[in-house]
């Protein structure tokens, strides 16, 4: 079973060998969990769907419409390694067993940058848009950091978008805009902004 996580309501702290495990559940009843490299395979259906209807419908993350069934499922199989090697956690949020949001944190590895962390692809379900489920997913993404002595956090984000709103609410800071930095499906050029947060 994915090890639960934390949202934004209440914390429930779990003791024992599994001392990372947090549990939060949101006031919508919906719970932030850890997914585990072993698990990735057992939601890759939910994740897959979630994922192709993100960026079909308007929210690249990275990628280009109209993304693949296959596409997306050989995405969430890349990042295994690097969620085994400990520099990736995926965060799924789920709401009655089904996944309605996902965020991930990988871990610089240079020696001078293990105060450092980014935020990738944190993205919800229209239908639980505006419910505060982003929101649960990025304290949860803040959590996991402490835990693993992160402090600094940065993130990219497509410049002007409802996206660079939302983490500016979060306390995130501009660092500065990238001209024409990704490409659409005509190869019109969109401009990115660098946001970071220091965690206290």
């Amino acid at each position: 079973h994915p090890e639960r996580s934390e949202g934004s309501a209440a914390w429930l702290e779990v003791t024992g060998p599994a001392a990372e495990q947090l549990r939060l559940t949101t006031p919508m009843s919906v719970s932030i969990w850890r997914i585990c490299p072993t698990e990735i395979e057992s939601v890759l259906p939910s994740l897959a769907d979630l994922l192709r209807e993100t960026v079909n419908g308007g929210t690249p993350l990275g990628f280009l419409p109209p993304l693949t069934l296959d596409d997306a499922r050989a995405y969430w199989m890349s990042i295994r390694p690097a969620t085994y090697a400990g520099t990736r956690v995926l965060l799924a949020a789920f709401a009655d067993g089904e996944i309605v949001g996902s965020g991930q944190l990988t871990f610089a590895s240079a020696p001078n940058a293990r105060h450092r962390g980014e935020v990738q692809k944190v993205f919800v379900d229209t239908a639980w848009r505006g419910q505060g489920v982003g929101e649960s997913l990025m304290r949860a993404l803040h959590r996991r950091a402490r835990l693993h002595g992160r402090q600094l956090l940065l993130l990219n984000t497509r410049y002007r978008g409802p996206a660079e709103a939302f983490y500016k609410r979060l306390g995130y800071k501009e660092v500065g805009v990238v001209p024409g930095y990704s490409v659409g499906p005509a190869g019109e050029r969109f401009d990115s902004v660098t946001l970071y947060r220091e965690l206290t």
